[in-house]
């Protein structure tokens, strides 16, 4: 591997692994979701689950269906403490697991994230207030709605977790929108970029922008970076 940026990336974060112990309270929350019996209204403005749509869901069936696996939440919480950004947003809080991984990697950052569902949002934010999370800012509604408003508040955007509306257009729209408040240091992670033909078509739109010059296929995230000065260099890792 050639780029001295991404060989360090790879080792000191992509193929380590996060202390047990640093997460077990975010991971002992995930532990009670999946065997909670809760019911919930659901109002699902993207792809939604490709295993329930129904509109009032068990917390436990969201929590199996749409938390990132343990393996996936650490690492962002390890690229949130690589990168130290000062402004992190996340596009599909969901039940706030990842939330409180970036949040607890990164507790000098002011953490965005934003739900389209009222009833999940509740829950989330229940949770952050009991994990005494009080670096994030909790906003409910689409991100068609929400976006705009959020990135007004921002002086520039550090970190953008992307996770929420697996199709190619609104993909791009938000990746396009966070373009704008982001810069050369700003790191951009899309979930699910190989999840539907649509996220393919958009992983591709992105990797093919002029202002991106680097980026980290690993199959469940796709790495952005804007870092200036560079060819570009598409990477594929596999571990």
């Amino acid at each position: 591997m050639h780029s001295p940026f991404v060989f360090a990336l790879v080792n000191e974060v992509l193929r380590t692994r996060t202390p047990r112990s640093t997460t077990a309270g975010v991971e002992a929350l995930r532990a009670e979701l999946l065997n909670s019996k809760d019911l919930v209204e659901v109002m699902d403005l993207g792809a939604g689950s490709r295993r329930d749509n129904a509109p009032k869901r068990r917390v436990a069936d969201i929590a199996r269906t749409a938390l990132k696996p343990r393996r996936q939440a650490e690492q962002l919480g390890r690229l949130a403490a690589y990168f130290k950004p000062n402004t992190v947003l996340e596009l599909g809080t969901s039940l706030g697991i990842t939330t409180l991984h970036l949040a607890q990697a990164a507790p000098w950052a002011e953490v965005h994230t934003i739900e389209g569902s009222p009833a999940i949002a509740a829950i989330a934010s229940g949770h952050f207030r009991r994990m005494q999370a009080s670096n994030i800012r909790m906003h409910t509604g689409s991100f068609t709605d929400q976006l705009p408003a959020v990135l007004g508040k921002m002086g520039r955007l550090d970190l953008a977790y992307i996770d929420g509306h697996h199709a190619a257009a609104p993909t791009l729209d938000y990746f396009g929108q966070c373009l704008a408040k982001a810069h050369g240091g700003s790191v951009f992670i899309l979930d699910d970029i190989h999840w539907s033909d649509g996220m393919e078509e958009a992983w591709e739109a992105v990797k093919a922008h002029p202002r991106v010059t680097v980026t980290i296929d690993l199959f469940h995230h796709g790495l952005v970076f804007l870092r200036t000065g560079r060819q570009k260099q598409h990477f594929v890792l596999r571990y």
